[in-house]
């Protein structure tokens, strides 16, 4: 069983890796292509709208600074995202009756997002605060990143993990969900218990091999680049870039897309990624983990989904869908979303979810009382 990872992420200082099949056989570098191709694609523009001004934090403490509520933009977004805090007790209400189930994204909900993404450790309280809510509602955390890192990240064995976009599953097992499901076999966890693993991009995982490769030389020539393996897609950073080189990144990985078209570019806030061309995201996961759970096709199940990320509209988009539950948009910066409520920071996130802790240990405290 591969699930504990005995070696770090594995980023661009690792390139001693087995030779490949000859159908995957490496990409020479390449010249840079005309930069009209990713101009005339929109991809430019898609890079700026998705990488808004990163949040200012004292260092320190690792505390966000709050946007000044004078902000009339943001004062009016929040009329169409009012604050999930401020919302708590109509959520609340919207609750009773029903189980509630909670799903996380990593960075930028749990950790800040830093310059260098291997350093985007949750602190001590936010992990507190997710461990008490996996106490009381079954919670999962779908991230872009690895399962085996976001794992790493976050330690804690009382939760479902997500990576690579959902399409690396680890669930447990429930007597009232189906075990039929394609791309789901039985496995392992870290503590040993038998779990759902799912993983339907498995066929995609010597291309993304490859692709990680190429990519790793064919940007290495720039400063601040840095490229990622998450097993079932692959990610460029341009964070630490300077913004006069991203056409030359974008234009790069628009080159190699071109010999791989089973596999997809989307954007996320300052990375690039490269995903398999198939029919799942973090929705998708969230109705599967549902599933696993024995919590789909209920109407007493309140899903509650928390992300900051473009790929998590996809959850967004499934929960607001039928009304089956909430997503909450964590951002300081006004942008549209298909998320219900809003959050201004990983600093409202832990409070949030502290705050669902208090209303429910206090839920059970009145109903013994009453028994």
């Amino acid at each position: 069983m591969e699930l504990k990872s005995s070696h770090a992420s594995p980023v661009l200082n690792s390139l001693n890796k087995p030779r490949l099949p000859a159908k995957y056989v490496t990409i020479p570098r390449k010249k840079p292509g005309k930069l009209d191709d990713v101009l005339s694609n929109g991809w430019l523009d898609a890079m700026r709208s998705s990488s808004p001004p990163c949040k200012k934090f004292i260092m320190d403490a690792n505390v966000e600074v709050p946007p000044d509520d004078s902000d009339n933009a943001y004062s009016s977004w929040m009329l169409k995202y009012p604050s999930a805090l401020k919302s708590f007790d109509h959520i609340i209400k919207n609750a009773k009756n029903k189980k509630i189930a909670i799903f996380l994204d990593y960075d930028g909900t749990l950790s800040p997002i830093v310059d260098d993404p291997d350093r985007a450790f949750m602190s001590s309280a936010m992990r507190s605060a997710v461990r008490n809510v996996a106490k009381y509602f079954p919670t999962a955390i779908i991230s872009g990143r690895s399962r085996d890192k976001v794992y790493e990240l976050v330690g804690l064995t009382e939760l479902s993990y997500a990576g690579s976009h959902g399409m690396d599953i680890l669930s447990p097992v429930s007597d009232l969900a189906s075990d039929d499901h394609p791309n789901c076999i039985k496995s392992t966890d870290h503590q040993g218990k038998v779990v759902n693993l799912f993983q339907p991009a498995r066929e995609f995982i010597p291309m993304i091999d490859e692709v990680f490769r190429t990519l790793v030389e064919n940007t290495n020539g720039i400063k601040g680049a840095k490229v990622e393996n998450h097993k079932f897609c692959a990610s460029v950073h341009y964070r630490n870039v300077d913004d006069k080189s991203w056409p030359t990144i974008a234009q790069r990985v628009h080159d190699i897309l071109k010999d791989y078209p089973r596999l997809r570019q989307t954007h996320g806030r300052k990375v690039l990624e490269i995903r398999p061309v198939i029919d799942w995201n973090k929705g998708k996961a969230v109705q599967f983990l549902l599933e696993s759970l024995g919590l789909s096709d209920r109407d007493d199940v309140l899903p509650i989904y928390i992300g900051d990320d473009k790929t998590d509209e996809d959850a967004f988009k499934v929960l607001r869908e039928g009304n089956r539950g909430y997503g909450i948009l964590v951002s300081s910066v006004p942008k549209e979303s298909n998320a219900f409520y809003s959050l201004r920071g990983t600093s409202e996130v832990k409070k949030f979810l502290k705050t669902l802790v208090k209303w429910k240990t206090q839920l059970e405290v009145a109903d013994r009382g009453s028994k």
